[in-house]
């Protein structure tokens, strides 16, 4: 495949958007300066659910001034979709896309997303492979959660991380302000991994400074324990703050959200998460008495574009040009990783490429031996992992004092 003289890329964006995807976007399509051969770099609207209902964009229309504009957009500029392929590579609709890629003359397909994106790579490489198809798969990482396995972490999770930091860092210092006791729970995206939550370690300016408990989805959450704590540390702080992953719960697996109320389910089978952040509030009200109040952080941790870390936007678009290389190099199958030289003194990342089917439909939890305070508190050793990532700003323009984004205007 790398002697073919003209290829054609078609890219999309699937999953819950991040203040970086488009930075990788925008890697996929600067890669053309280093790889004369490519001729078209076309984007699916609306992910693969889309690209099956609507034509492609032509993305090399896009000039230098746009393409800046793209690095510093927050949501996924191309439209995202939450497409689940079907287990059985029999099924018809893989007929269909083979048959549509081919019609485009595609040559290689890039998919920018998480663990359910990186099924989707693994399962299309694999009908491609049974039935000799030419094409290339690579997935591009991208989520939040940071929960891909075999990359030491993932486009999206230091911008979402810093504004988790930022943020609890205000809203402790909000707290801090009266002499009268209060408890504010404040809860964080997270639906297995904690990774997101335990960036309000960094928020703390002292040791024994709020957040004073930190609790994640790794360790099974004790309503009574937690209960035993506020009524003690309200006897020495008049604030007590309480960060908590949205998917935390208790040992027999019940999610604390799902208290007094059922969850329902997307079309990956996740159940949608909300609101465990303000049935604590509730419990601490009902059965302490205080003030209590809960802050739900929700989308906005990751559509923060005007508190992304230089470091992520740098990588994500540095993972964009990879899984162009990958594809280039004709390998298929395939997922960008990172991977940190831990014997280095400054940071730097090494960018490769592992198999899909080793990353995708597993979860990488936060490592237990970074929690402690029986569950309530994260380890001072998971800081030289996390303050890298987080590192510099990467500030859109701004114009009348609001920032200027890259829009596509959407058909109606």
């Amino acid at each position: 495949m790398s002697q073919k003289e003209h290829l054609n890329i078609l890219v999309g964006q699937s999953g819950g958007p991040t203040a970086v995807i488009n930075s990788t976007l925008y890697g996929v399509i600067i890669a053309r300066k280093r790889y004369p051969q490519i001729t078209g770099i076309y984007g699916m609207i609306n992910g693969l659910k889309g690209y099956l209902e609507k034509p492609a964009m032509d993305l090399l229309t896009l000039g230098y001034r746009e393409l800046e504009l793209l690095k510093t957009t927050p949501g996924a500029y191309l439209g995202s979709c939450r497409y689940k392929l079907p287990e059985d590579l029999s099924d018809p609709v893989y007929a269909k896309i083979f048959s549509r890629l081919e019609k485009d003359q595609i040559d290689i397909f890039l998919y920018i997303g998480g663990n359910d994106s990186m099924d989707t790579v693994d399962r299309l490489s694999r009908y491609g492979e049974m039935n000799g198809s030419p094409i290339r798969f690579i997935g591009i990482p991208k989520t939040i959660d940071n929960d891909l396995m075999n990359t030491d972490h993932t486009p999206g999770y230091g911008s979402a991380a810093k504004y988790v930091a930022n943020t609890v860092r205000q809203i402790v210092m909000d707290a801090d302000v009266y002499d009268l006791s209060a408890v504010t729970v404040i809860e964080i995206m997270g639906r297995n991994a904690g990774w997101l939550t335990a960036a309000a370690k960094a928020s703390r300016k002292y040791h024994g400074d709020n957040p004073l408990l930190i609790y994640l989805p790794e360790v099974d959450f004790d309503m009574e324990d937690m209960l035993r704590r506020v009524r003690d540390l309200l006897k020495t702080h008049s604030a007590v703050v309480i960060c908590i992953s949205e998917g935390i719960h208790d040992a027999d697996g019940t999610l604390i959200c799902e208290y007094g109320h059922s969850s329902q389910m997307d079309v990956f089978g996740h159940k949608l998460l909300a609101g465990a952040g303000k049935t604590l509030e509730n419990i601490i009200r009902d059965r302490i008495g205080v003030k209590v109040r809960s802050v739900e952080l929700n989308v906005a941790q990751r559509c923060s574009a005007l508190e992304a870390s230089f470091t992520d936007v740098t990588e994500a678009a540095a993972c964009g040009v990879k899984g162009v290389a990958l594809a280039i190099e004709g390998q298929s199958g395939m997922m960008v990783t990172m991977h940190r030289d831990t014997e280095e003194l400054i940071y730097s990342i090494d960018y490769r490429g592992t198999r899909v089917d080793q990353v995708s439909n597993a979860v990488k939890a936060f490592p237990k031996e970074w929690i402690t305070g029986e569950g309530t508190d994260i380890a001072d050793e998971f800081l030289p992992y996390l303050i890298p990532l987080i590192q510099g700003e990467s500030y859109p323009p701004m114009e009348d004092g609001l920032p200027r984004f890259l829009y596509r205007k959407q058909s109606v």
